[in-house]
């Protein structure tokens, strides 16, 4: 019979995409009450590869990326993608757009980065609440590995530089020396 084994904690992570900068900062405010602080940040890259949200967000979407600087229970994950829904919700209603930010929390640990999602496709796993989680990527050999469902940005690999930098102070948070 196997043995449960403990679940080692994560790093939360954050996947944004917007166009109002402003509906960013405010979003975050909220953010952080959920995820903690901020660890890192990446650049804005532009949001090009594909226009499925463009009818609902508009043009000239961006997209960033958020690591936050504790460690986590990764069952934590259906609260952070329900919480997220409502900060996007909110930010909805004040602005009077109809979704002018899309809030994907997820996390990072030494093998993966995994992202929580309402939409429960063949490749998801449902994980409670009305959630589910996919390995957008795994960490293999030394490089990220996308899948044939992993989405066409972060097939690019142009986010891959920020990932592993989420990943190393992750491991290094698990082994006590923390760089932030």
């Amino acid at each position: 019979m196997g043995q449960v084994q403990p679940v080692y904690p994560v790093t939360p992570f954050l996947g944004v995409i917007y166009a109002n900068e402003q509906a960013l900062e405010d979003a975050m405010l909220w953010i952080e009450r959920v995820l903690g602080d901020v660890e890192l940040t990446s650049p804005t890259w532009d949001f090009d590869l594909t226009d499925h949200y463009t009818a609902e967000m508009g043009e000239g979407l961006k997209r960033r990326f958020f690591s936050f600087s504790g460690l986590c229970d990764p069952a934590l994950l259906p609260e952070w993608k329900l919480a997220t829904n409502r900060i996007e919700h909110e930010s909805a209603q004040r602005v009077g757009e109809v979704r002018p930010i899309n809030l994907d929390p997820g996390y990072v640990d030494g093998s993966r980065l995994v992202l929580a999602s309402t939409r429960a496709l063949s490749h998801r796993v449902y994980i409670g609440q009305g959630i589910s989680a996919e390995v957008t990527m795994s960490f293999r050999r030394g490089e990220w590995v996308k899948r044939d469902y992993t989405f066409a940005d972060f097939k690019t690999g142009r986010y891959d530089e920020f990932i592993n930098q989420v990943r190393e102070n992750h491991l290094a948070r698990l082994q006590g020396r923390a760089t932030g």
